[in-house]
């Protein structure tokens, strides 16, 4: 068998805990993969960034992009990596750059996805820079009572940007004055307004890293390192609940093109679980809001980034929604159809051959990290986080906060 290397580029931000415990990790398992032929081996490296010529050869087989949502310069390196050499990324940089939260509403809602009401308004104001809007808006803008678009809509309902981003500018409307006031403060941002789901009993975060996910049962009223509850997801979900959650998020990731992703859904009076947040293809990875939920993803990071880069998955460069809209287009129930776009999903990312990959070749994975984080390296990796973000005289408090809900991860895995 011929020995080859694969390499495996992590494109950073402000990351820290996760790529730390991804490195201890891949160290410790010291993989040998069998695959084809071949005996597999693998290099994690940070991907640095420098000026490169559009001709340059990218070393990498597989990159975990943390850094196309906002960052250009690794966006453009990325696209040309995968245009010219063959590059496999989490996610399609494409479709990050262009599928903002208006975009995933209304592809969703074709494919007849219960989202609650929602509406767009023009901003309230215009920059200077913007020479012809004078002339447009003279022209062609229609005055509008915002107030009887607020009862359309109905109360409550939330007032968010159309292209979001991390809980930015969202504001909850009770009435027609808090209406007009978030509007007046809401300047040049084009706004949604969307009918809140009220009342609601349960409120769950699905991550999704390629046909893996996890179930969350979120708060968003606590503070933030609170917000993921440390709920097993049989507390809260029935096994058909856990499949439609599944579903919904499988079939949104692989419809724009997105392995790592989350969506939020609400479960209403009725029992119908709404989708409300779902365009988020860079969710949070940090320890310091995940703590119990950590593991998981790291191993998640891990399994799927092995398995690409061991056979060498070719990435999917154009997104391809004619197979979702057949479907919709279908008499089927609504149910009936979500079944099948999460069979189309899970066909898009192997399902099932990955499975097989990780019984075969992973199947350690879960004892080698169990331990790990139970080190002193996965402790200061914690830290190193919390250093990051908390004030000095708060760091060792949560610190020891966050590593013992990993330990209670631990303990229950051992159980």
């Amino acid at each position: 068998m011929a020995p080859v290397t694969r390499n495996i580029g992590l494109s950073l931000g402000a990351d820290i805990c996760w790529p730390l415990c991804f490195e201890g990790i891949m160290r410790k398992l010291d993989l040998h993969v069998r695959h084809k032929g071949d005996t597999v081996s693998f290099n994690v490296e940070r991907v640095s960034i420098e000026p490169f010529n559009l001709r340059q050869d990218v070393k990498y087989d597989v990159v975990v992009d943390r850094l196309t949502h906002w960052y250009h310069t690794s966006r453009e390196w990325i696209k040309k990596g995968v245009l010219m050499d063959g590059l496999y990324v989490f996610n399609n940089p494409w479709s990050v750059q262009s599928m903002e939260k208006h975009t995933s509403y209304a592809a969703m809602m074709a494919l007849g996805m219960p989202i609650p009401e929602t509406w767009m308004v023009p901003p309230k104001a215009y920059t200077p820079e913007q020479v012809d809007v004078r002339a447009t808006l003279r022209q062609y803008a229609r005055l509008f009572d915002l107030g009887k678009v607020g009862e359309q809509v109905g109360y409550p309902h939330f007032m968010k940007p159309y292209d979001g981003g991390g809980w930015r500018a969202v504001s909850r409307v009770a009435d027609e004055k808090s209406l007009r006031a978030n509007y007046e403060k809401s300047g040049t941002q084009v706004m949604h307004l969307q009918a809140a789901v009220h009342p609601f009993d349960r409120f769950v975060r699905m991550v999704g890293f390629g046909p893996q996910s996890h179930a969350v049962l979120y708060d968003p009223d606590a503070p933030l390192h609170d917000r993921y509850t440390m709920k097993r997801e049989e507390e809260f979900l029935t096994p058909k609940e856990r499949q439609l959650l599944e579903d919904t998020l499988l079939t949104i990731n692989t419809f724009f093109g997105w392995e790592f992703n989350s969506c939020e859904s609400l479960r209403g009076a009725d029992g119908t679980w709404y989708p409300i947040d779902f365009a988020n293809p860079c969710p949070d990875s940090q320890v310091t809001s995940l703590h119990y939920h950590f593991p998981w993803l790291v191993k998640s990071y891990l399994r799927w980034s092995i398995y690409c880069a061991t056979t060498q998955r070719k990435m999917r460069k154009t997104l391809d929604w004619e197979p979702y809209y057949e479907v919709a287009a279908t008499d089927r129930s609504y149910e009936e159809k979500l079944a099948e776009y999460g069979r189309i999903a899970r066909k898009r990312l192997e399902a099932d051959k990955f499975e097989e990959f990780c019984q075969k070749h992973l199947s350690h994975l879960d004892e080698v990290a169990w331990e790990f984080f139970g080190t002193q390296e996965a402790k200061d990796a914690v830290r190193k986080k919390v250093a990051a973000l908390f004030p000095a005289h708060e760091v060792e408090q949560f610190t020891e906060l966050f590593w013992k809900r990993i330990q209670h991860w631990r303990a229950e895995q051992k159980a």
